[in-house]
């Protein structure tokens, strides 16, 4: 995996062991929308994992480039668990690459809670400990302005609209609109 400096990280939490085998197995991550960060459109999530890890805890080990994401409920999600108290309400699932461990962990050191938070690629390749990746105040301005452009473009909606090979009777058929002879011939 090729981070490059400008490249937008959020660090986020596995709650638990089981989450980290969900985002490996299947390739997504969950954030309740209710607490989720302003911006979730970022190029990676890095996974810090709290005491629950036992002894791989209070690091970052892993890393996972964002595929996407989509607005669900946690049922979806997790549907052998859909009499949870939070099953219906609303959950981002972000579409993962593959999870890449890192080749030295980035450790706690003093500082072991926090939701979320934005570094760059640049802070990334250069943490030892969490506080390495806390982006100083000359940079920030400049993260700000590029997760307000992510956060901007996401909201955008776009499709592309590919050329069709099929004919104009067999899109009206497919429509459901009766008499294309009619149209088509100009009756």
């Amino acid at each position: 995996m090729r981070i490059e400096p400008s490249s937008l990280i959020m660090v986020c939490v596995l709650p638990k062991p089981k989450d980290l085998e969900i985002a490996r197995l299947f390739g997504w991550y969950r954030i309740p929308l209710r607490s989720a960060p302003k911006v979730i459109s970022v190029d990676y999530l890095a996974f810090y994992q709290p005491a629950s890890f036992a002894q791989a805890k209070n690091r970052i080990d892993y890393l996972a480039k964002v595929r996407g994401h989509e607005l669900t409920t946690r049922k979806e999600l997790i549907r052998e668990e859909s009499n949870h108290p939070h099953a219906n309400e609303e959950y981002f699932k972000i579409q993962l690459g593959q999870l890449e461990k890192l080749n030295e962990p980035i450790k706690a050191g003093n500082w072991k809670r926090f939701s979320f938070f934005y570094t760059t690629g640049e802070y990334f390749l250069e943490a030892e400990e969490l506080k390495d990746l806390v982006v100083k105040t000359n940079d920030r301005l400049t993260l700000w302005k590029a997760l307000n452009e992510r956060a901007k473009a996401s909201q955008e909606y776009t499709t592309e609209i590919q050329d069709s090979e099929l004919s104009p009777e067999i899109l009206l058929t497919l429509l459901g609109i009766d008499g294309f002879s009619n149209l088509t011939s100009g009756k």
